[in-house]
């Protein structure tokens, strides 16, 4: 979603000076969208976030692969379309369409669509209570939770901080971009940059914050320790972007989508790692709130190398088959923001729906899932019927 942009994902409107699409970034986006949509279907049935009596521990397998890479995922796709849009169209119409796209659909959610979502969460604790009351409370006392739609004003953010880069210094990115050309034939030297770079990002403000502590204002929230892991990712990608996107590292005759196995390796090491200690930290630590400084310093090691490789691994794979034809996932590619937009009222409503039937965690979550992509991809396709609607949407 450059918004999602996977959704949003990566603005399909900026995109670089070639001469057709990037095949592989759309299904890699349109994707990364279904995933959202998976979390947000298994989540409910989890450890993690049990609001349902019944669960599935390999639920918890999936929330703990997918909450410790998509959204990096999400900014890094974000940001290749980025420089080269500034540098195309200016910093200032640049952030103009950007507010277009971003702004206003996060300004429209978080008085709609997002009341609309935690409004039956609330009717579990409060049945009683109607939605114009909650709406008015959630907008004026608060809280006021943001949802997923945080990941637009985030992302809004770094088009600015990009937009003032660029004024600063055109080349700013071009180290980024060398390294990008060299990585077309030893993406392993891109990797390890990458991941040195996110891990300094991202390890100081996981032992400072730790992993629950949140931003919030408003509708504005955000990780605290996750801000700058989001940055880098994102100036990551702008920097593969500034220019010959299709000849480096994301090539798709490069080295890159060769090794796809050793992506695979890579991720799967410091994946079990991360249950190990999870393992420590419920039965040997106690489940502490607090968690020592070792643990958590640790802890973001094995979710930086995670996070880089499955990365790679999943762009290696479209990468390698961006010439196999037609994909399951083309006919939702241009409705992905849209979906990322409104699925989540979908989502919660059937959850609430679902909760008072004896069912397995597995059916509940199966059924969620599918009728939240069939009716969000539905809802969707009518909204952009809208005139003007396709800009956004």
């Amino acid at each position: 979603m450059t918004s999602i942009s996977t959704v949003g994902h990566a603005d399909v409107g900026a995109m670089p000076k070639v001469k057709s699409r990037n095949l592989s970034l759309d299904r890699a986006r349109t994707f990364l969208t279904l995933v959202v949509l998976i979390h947000h279907a298994v989540i409910p049935y989890t450890y993690f976030g049990h609001t349902d009596p019944k669960s599935f521990f390999g639920f918890d397998m999936i929330v703990l692969a997918t909450d410790s890479f998509f959204m990096a995922m999400f900014f890094f796709l974000s940001g290749l379309f980025s420089w080269s849009g500034i540098a195309r169209k200016g910093p200032l119409n640049y952030l103009s369409d950007r507010l277009l796209r971003l702004a206003l659909p996060f300004a429209i959610c978080a008085l709609t669509v997002i009341p609309v979502a935690y409004y039956a969460i609330s009717l579990r604790q409060h049945p009683d209570v109607s939605f114009a009351s909650f709406w008015w409370k959630t907008v004026t006392v608060g809280p006021w939770p943001s949802g997923p739609i945080w990941f637009l004003w985030v992302l809004l953010s770094f088009d600015l901080v990009a937009c003032l880069l660029y004024r600063l210094s055109p080349n700013l990115l071009d180290p980024i971009n060398r390294l990008s050309l060299h990585g077309r034939r030893r993406p392993a030297v891109f990797f390890v940059v990458m991941l040195a770079v996110t891990a300094a990002f991202y390890i100081p403000g996981r032992i400072h914050f730790g992993a629950g502590s949140w931003f919030e204002f408003g509708p504005f929230s955000v990780q605290h320790g996750r801000v700058l892991l989001y940055a880098s990712y994102f100036f990551f990608g702008a920097g593969i972007g500034v220019q010959a996107l299709d000849r480096g590292l994301l090539a798709a005759d490069g080295r890159m989508a060769k090794v796809s196995w050793d992506w695979l390796m890579l991720a799967v090491v410091p994946y079990c790692a991360l249950w190990g200690l999870i393992y420590i930290k419920r039965e040997i630590l106690g489940n502490p709130v607090d968690l020592p400084d070792w643990y958590e310093a640790t802890y973001a090691v094995f979710f930086t190398v995670f996070s880089v490789a499955i990365m790679f691994l999943i762009l290696a794979y479209f990468l390698r088959f961006k010439h196999s034809g037609s994909s399951i996932l083309d006919p939702m590619q241009a409705d992905a923001f849209g979906i990322f937009l409104v699925h989540y009222p979908i989502a919660l409503w059937l959850q609430y729906w679902l909760f008072d039937y004896d069912l397995p965690a597995i059916v509940k979550a199966t059924v969620g899932f599918v009728l939240t992509v069939a009716l969000s991809w539905a809802l969707t396709r009518m909204l952009r019927q809208i005139p003007g609607a396709k800009r956004v949407l």
